[in-house]
């Protein structure tokens, strides 16, 4: 019998808040070990087994496992006592029904976890780069405080493992899509050297003669864009205190031998699951 490998994030008593990591499954090749989402090419039965895995170590029953199948762009689904609803076309869910698990699916895009303490609700927010820039996050804290009567002070927010700006490279499109949106783009990006992985200059030789010196300045670059960091203004923007936002410090593409990375690893491999529930109380 396996067990998934978790990483915990602790929000609050009476929640449970974590991230899958790659271990403690039955996927193999690019999916292994556990991966429990049906849309990225894993076989059935190895899902099958994950989710049967991941329910026993949670304790809740496989109908009350709810992922989204997620499109990048900023729908939000609110899930209420009815749990058998179609997650079709949501990059978030939202609840405030106990023992019931929401969660998200990434392999470099963001996750992003909100609890409500006061009225007692939750979501999960997959933020990839589109979704950021129509500022998904944004978004959730203003449909919760329509359903919920959320107040965006009162949240607490925990970011999960996603790509970082080193290793975040984005075409000029994705650059001009930020600042058309009137993203801070001193804050949120860099330009990186194409070739960062030399020194900072160096020389060029003919039959041993010093010929010019260049700088890693001079080299062709590229922008790279913190997707974590903008998440973590958008709450801030939205009302959400600074002290109750935490930042995963997993860069899922440095560490793609633990978490999922779509981009070391190809689009056709596993994903992490990154989830919260509720849970009753007395």
């Amino acid at each position: 019998m396996k067990i998934p490998s978790l990483q915990y994030y602790h929000i609050a008593e009476g929640l449970t808040a974590f991230s899958s990591m790659r271990k403690g499954g039955y996927s193999t090749g690019r999916y292994g070990e556990f991966n429990i989402n049906r849309y990225c090419g894993d076989s059935d039965e190895a899902i099958r087994k994950n989710r049967e895995a991941l329910c026993r170590l949670l304790d809740i029953t496989d109908d009350h496992l709810l992922m989204p199948h997620q499109v990048h762009k900023a729908e939000i689904a609110v899930i209420g006592e009815q749990l058998d609803v179609d997650l079709e076309g949501y990059d978030a869910l939202m609840t405030n029904v106990e023992e019931v698990c929401i969660g998200v699916s990434t392999a470099d895009c963001i996750p992003v976890l909100l609890y409500d303490p006061r009225q007692r609700a939750v979501c999960a927010v997959h933020a990839g780069w589109r979704g950021t820039v129509m500022r998904i996050v944004e978004q959730s804290i203003a449909r919760m405080t329509e359903v919920y009567g959320t107040s965006p002070h009162d949240l607490i927010a925990q970011i999960g493992p996603g790509i970082h700006l080193e290793s975040f490279e984005v075409g000029d499109e994705v650059y001009q899509a930020f600042e058309k949106e009137g993203f801070p783009m001193t804050l949120i990006s860099k330009k990186y050297p194409i070739d960062n992985g030399g020194s900072r200059s160096t020389f060029g030789r003919l039959h041993g003669k010093k010929l010019f010196t260049f700088h890693s300045s001079l080299l062709p670059s590229k922008w790279h864009i913190d997707l974590p960091e903008c998440n973590r203004l958008q709450l801030i923007s939205a009302g959400v205190p600074e002290s109750q936002v935490s930042v995963s410090p997993v860069c899922t593409y440095m560490q793609a031998d633990t978490y999922f990375s779509a981009r070391r690893l190809g689009i056709e491999s596993g994903r992490i699951f990154t989830g919260i529930i509720l849970r009753r109380r007395g």
